[in-house]
This record gives structure tokens, C-alpha cells and sequence, in this order.
């Protein structure tokens, strides 16, 4: 009867006591070396590949502290641009820290803010299009992608040729009243599938902002 290897696999899987009764084999089998052209014994490739599955591991765990930390640091930001918010005691300073806080904090120097739904000056309350409107109050969460969506693109001024890559969050507070963009000139910085929590997490803090601030007709 042929004796397959994966029947060889199998029994010894099976039989973890077979190399116990059969100590030499450790020494006379040779195998091919994990990353070089020469055989070593099983004992010697047991250890090479346990020091490589240790060195993934440990590549691993490096990944996870580096995000964890990068996490906190992002979480820090976002509990300092809440309180920024919440200081804010006027539509004026609200709209002022946003933009401040976006730069400084999050180094995102193009942002623009559209509402609607309310009145008032400067370039914040200039109408929007319907299509833009309806699209807004049908994100849930925020988008990102490499395309000015509607007339966003146009919100940016002189700087609108060179941005590569954008964000969109809708504000609301019950009913959708405003739209935030954000933009950047690296296409890599806003992509098609990047985690958006924390860009959530500032859009609803900005959305009670304003909404307290316009008197709560957001």
C-alpha cells in the first residue's frame, strides 16, 4: 500500500510520542533550512521556525502598540477640539475654532463649512444646491474620496486645483443643516474606505455647537 505524505502528517499529528521513542531521528532527518540552500536537522528547524514565527509576532505586537498610540494620541485631540467647542460661546467663535482647531490640531489647513436652514453672513451660509442638500442628508457617515463631489470643490478658492483628495460630513442635530469638508493636497490623505470615526465623532460635536449656537433651528 503507497503510503501518502499527508497519511505520514496525519499519523504523526496523531502520535505526538513518536519522536519521544525515537529520539535519533531529530538528529539524522535533515530538512531544507527556512531561508538558506543547506539541510539542518528537525531540532534545528523547529528552533528557526519558532524564532520567525517569534519575529512576526513580535512585528505584530510593535503594529498594534504603534496604533494604540496613535489612537490615544487621536482621541486626545478630538477630547481638546470638544472642549474648544463647547468654550466656543457664539456662532462667530464656533465657526472661527473649527477652522482653527482643524488646522492646528489636526493639521488639515482646507476645510469648508456650508449651512442652511439659517441665515447669516459670510461665506458659511452661501446657498448650496438641492442636489448637494439632498445628498448631505442622505450620508450617514462621512465620506472620502479623491473627487470634489457637487460644487464643494469650488469651496476652496485658489486652493481648489491643487486638492487630491477630500471628506465630506454631514451636520445635524435631528434634522441634516449643514455640510464640512475637509481636503488636502495628498491623495492619500482622505481615501475611498479609510476608518471615519473620529471625523464622525467632530462632525456631531460641531453639529450641537452650531445648533446651540443658532438657537437650536439647525
Amino acid at each position: 500500500m503507497k503510503i501518502e505524505a499527508d497519511d505520514v502528517a496525519r499519523y504523526l499529528r496523531d502520535n505526538p510520542a513518536f519522536f519521544e521513542q525515537h529520539v535519533a531521528l531529530l538528529t539524522e532527518i535533515d530538512l531544507p533550512h527556512l531561508s538558506a540552500d543547506k539541510t539542518i536537522s528537525i531540532a534545528e528547524y523547529q528552533v528557526a521556525a519558532l524564532r520567525e514565527k517569534n519575529q512576526a509576532l513580535e512585528s505584530k505586537l510593535r503594529e498594534l502598540i504603534q496604533f494604540g498610540e496613535e489612537n490615544d494620541m487621536l482621541g486626545e485631540r478630538v477630547h481638546r477640539f470638544c472642549l474648544a467647542m463647547m468654550r466656543a460661546n457664539s456662532l462667530a467663535s464656533v465657526i472661527e475654532t473649527v477652522y482653527h482647531s482643524l488646522r492646528e490640531e489636526f493639521n488639515v489647513p482646507h476645510a469648508a463649512l456650508r449651512l442652511w436652514r439659517c441665515s447669516g453672513e459670510g461665506a458659511e451660509f452661501t446657498p448650496v444646491s438641492q442636489e448637494l442638500r439632498v445628498y448631505a442628508e442622505g450620508l450617514g457617515n462621512p465620506s472620502c474620496g479623491t473627487h470634489a463631489l457637487y460644487e464643494t470643490g469650488a469651496w476652496f478658492g485658489e486652493a481648489a486645483p491643487h486638492l487630491k483628495s477630500y471628506a465630506l460630513a454631514a451636520l445635524r442635530n435631528g434634522d441634516t443643516f449643514g455640510l464640512l469638508v475637509l481636503a488636502s493636497e495628498d491623495p492619500q490623505r482622505f481615501y475611498q474606505g479609510m476608518g471615519t470615526l473620529y471625523l464622525k465623532r467632530i462632525a456631531d460635536l460641531l453639529s450641537v455647537a452650531l445648533d446651540r449656537s443658532l438657537g437650536g433651528h439647525g
